[in-house]
């Protein structure tokens, strides 16, 4: 038994001096020198190697003119031409260079310059540690890598990721464009940058803000978060998310969008948008709004899609599906819209109604014009069963006009007047200035011109082939107080901005908008690495 155990004691001693002999420093080995020397004045404890110099330590070679060899150290001191090589990820190159066995850490100075199969970098001095393989420099320092060109004051190159990390100020110089850091990680062999903190990238094109993001230099395609946004010339472009394609100049933004027209004078807002700016194309969905500046106030139109198309001057608004709109005086509702900048029409399609004011106004089409040169609303079209209609200031009747078409005149922003033709028919209801009803007036004629004031009904006048009575109130029965095709929809009227939204819309949009504030809340901390990233040169190899 004790023979066994005296066995095991020596099979765990001599295991141990293997590990330790695995882990003791390997020694430097001279490969080659043209001479050797031993010069105990001009380097104590060294041997002089000059010539053809090559040198070999655990799998990396260095190189040079002339070198200090300290076996006791196993350090290496070399000038002149000096090379370090390590298999094919990495050439290291200087003027003079000092190399640490035991340590396994160079350290190059003068013209460093180190190459990796996708970049190159050209510094001051470079220090390079084998055991994390991590390269770093803390000298101005430039990196060249295919079409980009990064400048930094330092930075630090991991050899198995070929990753540059920048945490000082950083410059990529692309001929599309120039992008600026604070904090970047690039990854050589896919262009593959992230952002972090305040960047921005400017280019002929546009200018974009991000606090963390990420770009993909070969193929010109970004993501942005946080804070970010795209500037043009004539827009701005908002949203907690960005997608960017600048080879079509495509740009996606979901949820809190905003897109600001500089030169329309217009917003256009919510939780998804495509935007074509070769095309001056825009789609926005998921609670969309556009708002438009007119005569010192603001028009929003609603729709669950929005597309916004054309240049200035030609810019056409297109809205789908449940459209409401707003203004201070005026607002309504209809299944689509057409609103064209070049014309100044705009066009409320199927089941269209407008309020102005207390006047509930219909009919199968209707048309609202401007004036270009003034920017004004100027004119009012409603074609085909024509009802305008507004309750009794004290009663329970309502006042109706009935026609074919109508056709309105604006003046300052506010509906003036309007022209009832063909077939016309009315119930008013008639008042004193006490708001006494004298009687109720029932006639038909073949036209009607109504004038509004402070979008009240003022008068009344009736023009050929006037018939009618006017009765008092016990003399006309209830149903002949309404004239056929009457539907009172003031329960649906827009009394607000904030009623062009149906409720299941406000409820997702206070889910998103409090998503958005809870992510701006937390800390900001870098962007996740993608798979494409991690796995670009097993994807390229396959």
């Amino acid at each position: 038994m004790n023979k066994f155990f005296f066995f095991i004691s020596c099979c765990w001693v001599v295991l141990s001096f293997q590990n330790l002999l695995a882990q003791a420093p390997k020694k430097i080995l001279i490969e080659h020198s043209d001479f050797f020397d031993v010069n105990q004045i001009e380097a104590p404890d060294a041997a002089l190697l000059t010539g053809n110099v090559r040198v070999n330590h655990d799998g990396i070679i260095m190189t040079c003119n002339k070198a200090y060899y300290f076996q006791n150290e196993n350090y290496i001191k070399a000038f002149g031409n000096v090379q370090l090589v390590q298999g094919d990820t990495l050439y290291l190159n200087s003027k003079y260079a000092e190399y640490n066995g035991n340590m396994k850490k160079a350290f190059a100075t003068g013209d460093a310059k180190m190459r990796s199969p996708q970049s190159t970098l050209v510094t001051d001095t470079i220090n390079f540690d084998r055991n994390t393989q991590e390269v770093f420099y803390n000298t101005n320092g430039t990196i060249t890598n295919r079409d980009n060109i990064l400048k930094s004051k330092s930075g630090k190159y991991y050899v198995a990721e070929k990753k540059f990390q920048f945490l000082t100020a950083v410059t990529i110089t692309n001929p599309k464009y120039v992008m600026k850091s604070n904090h970047l990680d690039y990854y050589t062999n896919s262009g593959h940058s992230y952002l972090f903190g305040p960047s921005t990238i400017t280019s002929k094109a546009n200018y974009i803000y991000t606090e963390k993001g990420f770009y993909d230099t070969k193929k010109n395609l970004a993501h942005f978060l946080r804070k970010s946004y795209i500037k043009y010339d004539d827009r701005l472009i908002e949203g907690d998310s960005l997608y960017y394609d600048r080879n079509v100049e495509f740009a996606s933004a979901t949820r809190n969008v905003k897109i600001t027209d500089s030169i329309n004078k217009g917003i256009v807002k919510g939780h998804y948008a495509e935007l074509y700016k070769n095309k001056d194309s825009m789609f926005v969905t998921k609670r969309a709004v556009a708002i438009n500046l007119v005569e010192n106030d603001s028009v929003y139109i609603h729709g669950k899609k929005l597309l916004v198309t054309g240049p200035e001057g030609n810019r056409i608004i297109r809205a789908f599906k449940n459209v409401r709109f707003y203004k201070i005086d005026m607002s309504g509702k209809c299944d689509s819209l057409h609103s064209s900048a070049k014309t100044a029409l705009t066009k409320l399609i199927g089941n269209p109604i407008l309020w102005n004011g207390e006047s509930q106004i219909t009919g199968d089409l209707m048309h609202l014009i401007g004036n270009n040169t003034t920017k004004k609303l100027d004119s009012l079209k409603v074609l085909n069963n024509t009802f305008i209609v507004s309750k009794d200031t004290i009663g329970k009747g309502f006042n109706q006009v009935k026609g074919q078409n109508l056709y309105g005149k604006f003046e300052e922003g506010k509906l003036h007047d309007v022209d009832v033709i063909k077939n016309t028919e009315v119930v008013y209801y008639m008042r004193n200035d006490a708001q006494e009803l004298i009687g109720i007036n029932k006639n038909v004629s073949s036209k009607i011109n109504i004038i509004f004031d402070k979008n009240e009904i003022e008068t009344i006048t009736f023009f050929n082939n006037v018939d009618g009575t006017i009765y008092p109130d016990k003399d006309l029965p209830e149903p002949d107080r309404k004239l056929r095709g009457l539907v009172w929809r003031g329960e649906e009227r827009i009394k607000s901005k904030d009623d062009i939204f149906p409720p299941e819309e406000n409820i997702e949009n206070e889910k998103l908008v409090k998503q958005g504030k809870d992510e701006e809340a937390k800390e900001n901390v870098p962007m996740k690495v993608r798979k494409e990233t991690l796995n670009y040169d097993k994807k390229k190899k396959k």
